[in-house]
């Protein structure tokens, strides 16, 4: 069945159209919480602006944009250190994939993906785990399906059985929050067929012992008890996976947006260490990113435990070289993270913030907590190119030209390819350059920065970043991108990371990768009697984010937000497709039509953040936060169904 053939039939006849968004064209500014905006000069708006930042110094945060350039990414955390002497500075990236960087990080030192979007399309095997890429990531699936053609296999891992698992050779459901039970019974399985590559292993990494040890109780009989997949099914990835010469493994936030994420990220680099697929051409890990420049933002530092180049703040010799830089002194210590942050505001330690781009308004967990923490301030500047529910709550909010044809730079995408974008039109109206309006901002504060273009940005970023320090501009446009790490202007590294790994020279292989131990530990939010299904999220096609960039149009694909049912569970509450229910959650509640989707198993419900403005789904997730990446639990919330006696609009 098509997609457009599952719309409701009173439905489809009718395109549906989102809220439309005014794109802001001059600063506005409110004289009090109680009055509405009115239009100001950037002189009030800036002047206005330095002023409450010098008071809050000591009580700063800033958002920086996941959307935006390397080279605002770069000045934006900047301004954060060296203007406001703080390292509290965070994006999105720690609502979506903070748990890969860690993950990541914690087994090779570096957090990124480990191969190159090319490999996909030459590699034997591709599992696609937590990730329905189909959707989301319509643009790498394209190297995915070349993949298939050229003759991968794939298998696809996720609890629903989504429009990526029609390409797949099978597919495994396991319940929602039971990755880790289902990773840790492969990598036993694979131990116990002796097809472990033990020589890699006993060369290249440590802990293989404790694995073993850790994984043992995890036989196929229990993992199907847990995860609900099949045991023939568990056993048949296992043996494709460690017989396979090469092998992808993929996953976005269906693995790391749990309370466990960074867990479930190193319960899944474990099966590629048991194996040996990782540091090898074809063979490695793939987490995808959602937003153009999420791996730009944290290479640039606009994370508060790195500097740019990925650099920890906690090592003397990376803080001197940007101190003598910058001429300022780099805290000595980890910043508050996006998640912190809002829990300062809680406490009110936190007294301002400076929001670039971002709408944690809808986009945060539990978003009424989260609205309710943001009118706590004393101040918010909102800087972003359309007047958002967050700007909605700020003090000054200032037009920026974050559109990727109003500007000039590089973005970083999920193969770590910096790659160039060029301005084509001028931004409306009075708005600004992201960077010019930083730059101001400092200036009013007593740092005068100059910067002719955002090329003296980036060639400042690649004096300090080691792994950026041959990627001229010109480089960059005769190559069409570049992946760091690259260290010199004279040559290319691999496309791939970790090679190191399979050097026969202890010396030249470098810190072995520790296998992760880690433990099943189910969702936060418990499904019982009161709330028994489990809701998920995730993407759909058509819309990207909060819907702010792709609401306002009409598509007949586009329908709005919609409550995904299986067929099951839709006649047990006795509702059919296109049917107003109440979805409550012990947060809060919304109203959404029904949809019927046999991709679904019973019990379990999707939905998506698309519509916020009509359906605000975030009001029903749970903010039950990774400890180490600080990432809410976005897949895994406990929700009813209640059947509306009347129609509800």
């Amino acid at each position: 069945m098509s997609e457009h053939e599952r719309i409701p039939k009173a439905r489809a006849s009718r395109a549906y159209t989102s809220k439309t968004y005014t794109r802001l064209t001059h600063p506005l500014v409110r004289d009090s919480r109680d009055e509405p905006f009115r239009r100001a000069t950037w002189e009030e708006a800036l002047t206005r602006t330095a002023a409450w930042f010098e008071r809050a110094r000591g009580a700063f945060g800033m958002f920086s944009c996941a959307r935006a350039t390397n080279e605002m990414n770069y000045v934006a955390q900047k301004f954060a250190r060296v203007v406001m002497g703080t390292n509290n500075v965070d994006s999105c990236n720690r609502t979506c994939h903070a748990p890969s960087v860690a993950g990541l990080s914690a087994a090779f030192g570096s957090g990124g993906g480990t191969s190159s979007y090319k490999e996909v399309e030459h590699t034997d095997l591709i599992v696609m785990w937590g990730s329905n890429a189909r959707f989301a990531h319509p643009i790498f699936f394209q190297h995915v399906l070349k993949g298939i053609r050229n003759g991968a296999r794939m298998y696809a891992v996720d609890p629903r059985r989504t429009k990526t698992a029609e390409w797949a050779e099978g597919w495994l459901g396991p319940n929602v929050g039971t990755d880790i039970p289902l990773a840790h019974a492969i990598g036993r399985e694979i131990i116990h067929a002796g097809l472990a590559n033990r020589a890699f292993v006993e060369r290249a990494t440590t802990g293989y012992e404790e694995y073993a040890a850790l994984v043992e109780p995890w036989t196929l009989s229990l993992a199907e008890q847990v995860t609900g997949v099949p045991a023939a099914a568990i056993k048949e990835l296992a043996h494709a996976y460690a017989r396979a010469e090469r092998a992808q493994l993929c996953w976005t936030l269906g693995i790391t947006e749990h309370h466990n994420g960074t867990d479930n990220v190193r319960a899944l680099i474990n099966l590629s260490l048991l194996t040996g697929h990782v540091g090898r051409f074809g063979s490695g890990l793939q987490p995808l990113r959602g937003q153009n420049n999420v791996q730009g933002g944290g290479d640039m530092g606009a994370i508060p435990n790195r500097l740019p180049g990925f650099q920890d703040i906690l090592d003397p010799a990376a803080r001197h070289a940007f101190e003598s830089a910058w001429n300022t002194v780099v805290p000595p210590r980890y910043g508050l993270n996006l998640t912190e942050m809002f829990e300062a505001m809680e406490e009110g330690t936190l007294k301002a913030v400076y929001c670039i781009g971002e709408n944690p308004a809808q986009s945060e967990a539990d978003s009424e907590q989260a609205v309710r923490r943001l009118r706590a301030l004393d101040f918010l500047v909102v800087q972003d190119i359309f007047l958002t529910k967050t700007a909605g709550l700020a003090d000054v909010v200032l037009p920026a030209t974050a559109a990727w044809a109003e500007t000039d730079g590089t973005t970083t995408n999920s193969e770590r390819r910096v790659q160039r974008v060029r301005k084509a039109v001028r931004p409306p109206g009075e708005a600004r350059e992201d960077i010019d309006v930083l730059c101001e901002l400092a200036g009013l504060l007593g740092h005068e920065w100059k910067y002719a273009d955002a090329r003296a940005v980036w060639d400042e970023l690649r004096s300090l970043s080691p792994d950026h320090r041959g990627m001229t501009y010109d480089r960059l446009d005769a190559l069409q991108g570049i992946q760091w790490p690259c260290p010199d202007e004279d040559g290319l590294e691999p496309s791939y990371l970790h090679g190191r790994l399979w050097e026969p020279d202890p010396a030249r292989r470098g810190r072995p990768a520790p296998f992760g131990l880690v433990a099943h530990d189910p969702p936060v939010d418990v499904t019982d009697e009161a709330y028994p299904i489990r809701l998920t999220t995730g993407r759909r096609l058509d819309s990207y984010n909060t819907g702010v960039q792709s609401g306002g149009y009409a598509s007949p694909l586009r329908r709005g937000e919609y409550v995904e049912l299986c067929p099951e569970d839709a006649e047990r509450y006795g509702v059919v497709a296109g049917e107003e229910v109440r979805v409550a959650s012990r947060r809060g509640s919304v109203v959404a039509p029904v949809w019927v989707d046999p991709g679904l198993r019973p019990g379990l419900a999707f939905m998506t953040m698309h519509f916020p403005d009509e359906v605000d789904t975030n009001q029903l997730t749970i903010e039950a936060n990774c400890p180490i990446a600080g990432t809410a639990e976005f897949k895994a919330s406990a929700i009813r169904i209640d059947k509306l006696t009347a129609p509800v609009r």
